[in-house]
């Protein structure tokens, strides 16, 4: 069995989507659906069963989990990166990692998490998972901080070479329409076109930055869930990874490309950036791909261009939008 947490989110049911395409669907999801519109991701889905996360977590910390699990996919996590809550996420997305964590390893099964693009804080050490640089981060907001915790609990227990972590960079594609605010701008820029022909970008406050400069390492999830995929059938690649396209592109090109798979001519309206996230705003985030080319991880992300053509005409232009 595959568990999967997080499995009716974003990456975690797109994965749960891999895996059934590679005809596989004895996997358990673990995840909380609560009143969210999360559980239509899991209509499509073909899965042994559903726990919610905290029966699970019980289960885990009483040592009482039942299943023989083949590989553990870990996903879930407060995504939010203006979540307040600093105890909520030391105990959702620490604590509980950790936790399962010592129970993959110690039954010597392959365990694969999401870190995050968001441990680089605001970029002055750069965008490589050295993991000397992994130890010096200093993240700016608390999402970030509680996967940076995580990150460096792997190392300090000497886990590398046992687990795979994923610093996800900006991941954007079809099953995010639960995420609320989190969503990424290309769904959001898709239905302001459609409702108003033109987009809100947020003004620069930086010097060096024109509006709508800010540059972002944009990622598809489609192009995601196939580099998780080889990780799992390649046991000798371990460590901690970015993953990203490699080439930082501006919300500019990111809008104009939604305009373009949309056949609408670009508008643009900048407008200021709230003051309460303004000290928290990555203005550059590009990941450095070296060391998962050099594992020898054949997968190459496509486009920008192509990948939200795809999105676009292949999903949210859809009836039925889902993977």
């Amino acid at each position: 069995m595959y568990i999967v947490t997080g499995g009716a989110g974003f990456i975690g049911n797109a994965f749960v989507w891999k895996l059934n395409q590679e005809g596989i669907d004895d996997i358990l999801i673990v995840d909380s659906l609560g009143c969210s519109e999360k559980w239509k991701n899991l209509v499509k889905r073909r899965y042994a069963d559903f726990i919610h996360k905290d029966a699970f977590y019980e289960m885990l910390c009483e040592g009482t989990l039942p299943f023989k699990a083949k590989a553990v996919i870990h996903m879930g996590a407060c995504s939010s990166t203006t979540e307040r809550d600093a105890d909520y996420l030391m105990e959702n997305n620490f604590h509980y990692s950790c936790a399962l964590a010592r129970w993959a390893v110690g039954k010597k099964i392959p365990f694969l998490y999401a870190s995050s693009g968001a441990t680089y804080g605001d970029g002055s050490l750069g965008f490589s998972d050295d993991d000397k640089t992994t130890r010096q981060l200093q993240p700016i907001n608390m999402y970030g901080y509680s996967k940076q915790l995580f990150d460096l609990w792997v190392m300090r227990n000497h886990l590398l070479g046992k687990v795979v972590g994923i610093k996800f960079f900006n991941v954007f594609g079809p099953n995010e329409y639960h995420k609320g605010e989190m969503q990424s701008v290309v769904r959001k820029s898709f239905f302001q076109i459609r409702d108003t022909g033109k987009v809100r970008l947020f003004k620069s406050h930086r010097s060096g930055f024109g509006h709508g400069e800010q540059i972002r390492d944009f990622v598809y999830v489609k192009d995601c869930v196939e580099v998780m995929w080889w990780f799992l059938k390649n046991p000798k690649a371990r460590g901690i990874f970015n993953l990203g396209t490699g080439k930082a592109r501006t919300w500019n090109d990111l809008v104009k490309a939604v305009f373009k798979a949309s056949g609408v001519k670009p508008k643009i309206e900048y407008i200021d950036m709230p003051v309460e996230i303004r000290d928290q705003y990555q203005y550059v985030t590009e990941a450095k791909m070296d060391k998962l080319r050099k594992a020898g991880c054949p997968v190459r992300c496509r486009s920008l261009e192509d990948s939200i053509t795809d999105y676009v005409t292949q999903h949210l232009q859809q009836k039925d939008p889902y993977l």
